[in-house]
């Protein structure tokens, strides 16, 4: 439970941030002056849809803080046999990395007008989440073939719920960075780029950290961080 606490905090510290940012919480009616004498209360520069994916990815973020709370919870029960990861999570962390920095390069290059960097950073991030998730799937296949099966241990389905989750949400990414991708390569102009590539970055950055959070969990690094912690409070 505290788990997810933890992680709830979180999202919620994140979200307060990000919306005070986006100055969405200001009163513009309550000030008292010229209009010009309050520039800070103009209504917010941010795209309506970068305020909707954040909404979208701080209800991902809960659900994921649920998965976890279960996980630590299931893990007290007799029956919880640690599963050995694959090693390949490590190379797949790694992909899902590049990725995310490709993604933000990509930004760059829209904002200053580079077209070919654009389209070579957008087919670099396409291309390393296929890696990862063509990765994902080659670590089911050892845990597969090292015995490992969701029918027998808790934590293998667990580990097959949580990586499948993840997984599907980066697909449903990749429908968008692929039509993305589909534009720049055609010669679409770059105004019209910028946007979709900045949500494709702004999503697969928080996919990355979710990823890096759900590493962690499965690695037991987690749970030993819950312990010091429990221990230090005590």
């Amino acid at each position: 439970m505290s788990a997810i606490l933890i992680f709830l905090g979180l999202v919620t510290a994140i979200a307060g941030w990000w919306l005070a940012r986006q100055r969405l919480m200001s009163k513009p009616w309550l000030e008292v002056g010229p209009i010009d004498a309050f520039p800070e209360t103009e209504a917010p520069v941010m795209h309506p849809a970068k305020i909707g994916l954040g909404v979208f990815l701080a209800v991902v973020g809960a659900i994921f803080a649920l998965l976890i709370s279960a996980y630590f919870m299931r893990m007290a029960y007799a029956d919880w046999q640690a599963t050995p990861m694959p090693w390949l999570l490590w190379l797949n962390t790694g992909m899902l990395v590049l990725a995310s920095v490709a993604l933000q390069c990509a930004v760059v290059a829209a904002h200053k007008g580079q077209l070919d960097n654009l389209k070579f950073a957008l087919l670099t991030g396409a291309l390393t989440s296929v890696a990862f998730l063509g990765g994902q799937l080659l670590a089911w296949r050892d845990l597969a073939a090292g015995g490992y099966y969701a029918a027998d241990n808790p934590a293998v389905s667990f580990f097959y719920l949580i990586t499948a989750m993840h997984g599907l949400h980066i697909i449903g990414g990749l429908f968008v960075l692929g039509r993305a991708n589909v534009r720049a390569w055609r010669g679409d102009k770059l105004a019209r780029l910028v946007l979709t590539t900045e949500l494709c970055a702004m999503y697969w950055h928080a996919l990355l950290v979710v990823w890096l959070v759900l590493f962690a969990v499965l690695m037991g690094w987690a749970a030993d961080f819950i312990d010091i912690c429990r221990r230090l409070l005590s």
